[in-house]
């Protein structure tokens, strides 16, 4: 099956706790494969089955109290 890489900017992590509550919300998701996420520079990169569903990464981001920084 294809995949997809989406990388998220992402504002407000400030700790490595921060970087697993990101790393969680999106490893969650259907279709997700690999989640790899940065709190320097506050990024997360995204491996996902194609199309993968960018929506559902901002929502699942949000609800764990973090914002994307629009690209």
């Amino acid at each position: 099956m294809a995949t997809e890489t989406v990388r998220l900017r992402i504002e407000g992590m400030g700790c490595d706790g921060c970087v697993t509550a990101v790393h969680d919300a999106l490893s969650r998701l259907p279709g997700v494969r690999e989640v790899t996420v940065a709190l320097e520079p506050g990024a997360a990169v995204v491996e996902a089955e194609a199309p993968a569903d960018r929506q559902a990464m901002v929502t699942a981001i949000d609800h764990a109290g973090y914002e994307i920084v629009p690209s």
